[in-house]
């Protein structure tokens, strides 16, 4: 090839790339309604976003896996969590995590109402956001957390034997009227024996000894729907209670879960956790849409 042609080439080559750039351009523009999900764009949204801003929430967390990565990935948070568990969460952080036994340094914003349900409305629309599958996995708190679980090494030893009832977290201790039901619940699913970390996860797609627990109220509404369901649960609640309970009374799908018609999970949860307790270990995991 000559000079002549050698230039001619790559003035041909450039021209179709720019071409073929200026194409899937536009055509991404065209698509960006839709794969945003702008026409829920509402002022509640816009407020919840404002506030994210505000309070500079990207420091610690990450968006579609843009941010601080210190603390997990929100972008499907509300998928993930429903609004009563975000609610309260977003109201007392401190009653979910104990700063200094946990290592949680989620500060406590003092949010309005008006505030926390904008942010909620924020989630909500990020998480219907198309976003092909990005981030990949579900990002959990980096640092400490224990390979394959969504624990830190913090929680583990906060969950162990030895602790006085003013050194465990408030699912361990007497119930006071003012503590909130699922935060609660969050404490009994780390503190109760066994514990329910040490088989379930809680982050998407993430299979222990036990299936994960993410998306546990959506799936309970299907498995109540479908013939294979032979409980008497018809609610929820109802459901995650007798799987507590009475495991045996529907089998989850894996051999690693049952054999011989009888399901793995322990049986003692009836008898080692007082109705309060199951009550509210039952509210937290019922917020897992």
């Amino acid at each position: 090839m000559n000079k002549r042609q050698t230039r001619s080439f790559a003035i041909i080559s450039t021209a179709i790339a720019a071409v073929a750039f200026l194409g899937l351009t536009l055509d991404s523009h065209r698509q960006f309604p839709e794969l945003t999900n702008a026409a829920s764009i509402t002022h509640e949204v816009t407020r919840g976003k404002d506030v994210w801003h505000e309070k500079n929430c990207i420091n610690c967390h990450t968006i579609f896996g843009e941010g601080a990565y210190y603390a997990p990935d929100l972008t499907k948070i509300a998928q993930h969590r429903g609004a009563p568990y975000l609610t309260a969460f977003l109201k007392n952080p401190e009653r979910f995590y104990d700063e200094q036994r946990h290592r949680r340094l989620m500060p406590n914003q003092n949010l309005t109402d008006e505030e926390i349900a904008g942010l909620i409305a924020f989630f909500e629309w990020v998480a219907n956001v198309d976003n092909q599958g990005w981030p990949p996995r579900p990002i959990l708190v980096t640092g400490s957390s224990i390979p394959g679980t969504d624990l830190t090494l913090a929680q583990q030893d906060a969950s162990g034997p030895g602790h006085t009832a003013e050194q465990l977290p408030p699912g361990a201790r007497p119930v006071s009227g003012g503590e909130d039901p699922i935060a609660l619940g969050e404490a009994v699913f780390r503190t109760a024996s066994p514990a329910c970390h040490a088989c379930h996860s809680i982050a998407p797609g993430v299979n222990l000894a036990g299936p994960t627990l993410a998306g546990l109220a959506s799936r309970a509404e299907k498995i109540m729907a479908s013939a294979d369901y032979q409980g008497s649960a018809d609610s929820v609640e109802a459901y995650i209670r007798e799987s507590i309970v009475e495991p045996s009374a529907y089998l989850y799908p894996g051999e690693m879960y049952s054999a011989g018609g009888t399901s793995f999970m322990p049986t003692t949860y009836a008898d080692s956790l007082t109705p309060e307790q199951l009550d509210h270990l039952i509210a937290y995991l019922a917020s897992f849409k």
